[in-house]
């Protein structure tokens, strides 16, 4: 996927010492100059740029931005570089500041999009992470997709289901059912997924969950979980509950992501709660083709506000 940002790092990991990134096996040396951040494919102490590529300047540089709190890369053509093209994330401040409890890091040994592709499935939680997010009992499920050009969202409304484990201890929910819509929205070219959840009776979940393709097998993820409006307990406590979930998906993940890359003829099998996994699929392909045959033009945006759409409780985060 090229002419996209990826999110390299937060912001509050980078200074003066330089650090290493990789997109699709492209190196990216991040570091601050006089404060601002700045990406090169050559580490400064570098001479030798010669071997430069088409996706940074002739000093060797990548277009480079910060906003909610992560420094952005360009991937692709430098000149397409456009703050236009950054994804909408709503319930992130857009200056950053989140405290170091609410954002960590996390590595998949898998490629992005099965990360992705698992993630937007979000029945898989209820067997996975039920010991997290509860089990799959509920009185009533319904689910719905919602796809664009370059975005695709899951939609899951329950209503009775069981209380997550988590909100039972470090929230306090009493009551043996909660009310929950749960919400996957992903940004196809940058590989960036929103998680939103919204419990009642319990405390809303939002989560920024970048999947960066390091390589075809190793994905970054670098997450920010704003529970500033959370309980205390839970706001702090939940943020770290992504260091046992990411466990639990990549025990899955790791072991399929060589069969995932390979092509095949084999027809999937699939039921009727998969049908955003299948669309993300589907789209994946279609820009991938778009891409091969020169065109990489946005067809639709994806800065545009996804509040709505995802059900943001926008009293709680304005911005």
């Amino acid at each position: 996927m090229r002419d996209t940002w990826f999110p390299l790092a937060h912001s509050s990991s980078i200074g003066k010492t330089v650090a290493r990134r990789t997109i699709y096996s492209h190196s990216y040396f991040i570091w601050r100059e006089n404060g601002v951040a700045v990406a090169s494919e050559f580490h400064p102490n570098e001479k030798q740029v010669s071997d430069k590529s088409l996706y940074t300047d002739a000093r060797g540089r990548y277009p480079v931005m910060e906003h909610y709190g992560y420094v952005w890369g360009w991937f692709g053509r430098p000149e397409a570089a456009d703050p236009v093209h950054l994804p909408s994330l709503p319930f992130l401040p857009p200056n950053g500041g989140l405290p170091g409890h609410m954002i960590g890091t996390v590595r998949f040994d898998c490629s992005a999009p099965i990360s992705l592709e698992n993630l937007i499935d979000l029945t898989h939680a209820d067997f996975l992470h039920a010991n997290v997010v509860g089990d799959e009992k509920s009185e009533t499920e319904t689910v719905e997709t919602f796809y664009d050009s370059e975005t695709v969202t899951m939609v899951r409304t329950c209503t009775g289901k069981s209380v997550a484990p988590v909100m039972k201890f470090f929230s306090g929910i009493r009551q043996p059912t909660q009310d929950i819509r749960q919400v996957i929205r992903i940004y196809l070219r940058s590989h960036c997924a929103i998680a939103y959840g919204r419990f009642q009776p319990g405390d809303d979940v939002p989560l920024f969950h970048p999947c960066v393709p390091e390589t075809r097998d190793r994905t970054r993820l670098d997450y920010a979980m704003n529970t500033s409006n959370a309980g205390l307990m839970f706001r702090h406590v939940m943020p770290k509950a992504s260091y046992l979930v990411s466990r639990q998906d990549s025990s899955m993940t790791s072991p399929q992501s060589p069969r995932y890359m390979r092509d095949t003829s084999r027809k999937d099998l699939h039921s009727k709660y998969d049908a955003a996994g299948q669309r993300y699929r589907m789209l994946m392909m279609e820009i991938a083709d778009r891409q091969a045959a020169g065109d990489f033009e946005y067809r639709d945006n994806v800065s545009a506000d996804c509040g709505d759409i995802i059900g943001l409780r926008r009293e709680l985060f304005r911005y």
